[in-house]
């Protein structure tokens, strides 16, 4: 299973992508980052400027740290449980949610995503 990180407010977060095309998709595209919007006190959003690949599954329920793909480019990271009825393409989740919430916060917020590979790169240069 492959993982990314996603970097906030100072703290990094593991992301555990499915094996999905989708996912494999998003992972292409990284390093990346972007300014999430945040969305009804849940999730944070940002359109992506490539379309992924959309296999979209109705939930019914969404858990913090859901890392989903709304329509073919619109990014969500969810950081409360709720239902929903909603389609989404999942992407993966994140491992360990205990701050994710509070590192979010309630705002826009800029976010980091980036491959482990990428950070090992960033260590060494």
């Amino acid at each position: 299973m492959q993982k990314i990180e996603i970097l906030v407010s100072g703290k990094t977060f593991t992301v555990e992508l499915l094996d999905t095309e989708a996912a494999q998709a998003l992972a292409d595209c990284l390093p990346m980052e972007v300014t999430m919007e945040e969305l009804n006190g849940n999730e944070k959003y940002v359109y992506l400027t490539t379309a992924l690949p959309v296999v979209e599954e109705k939930p019914k329920c969404i858990h913090a740290g859901d890392l989903m793909l709304f329509g073919s480019n619109c990014l969500v990271l969810f950081y409360q449980d709720f239902t929903t009825s909603y389609g989404y393409t999942p992407l993966g989740r994140v491992t360990d949610t205990q701050q994710l919430a509070d590192s979010l916060g309630n705002r826009d917020i800029s976010v980091t995503f980036r491959s482990l590979s990428q950070q090992m790169e960033d260590r060494f240069s």
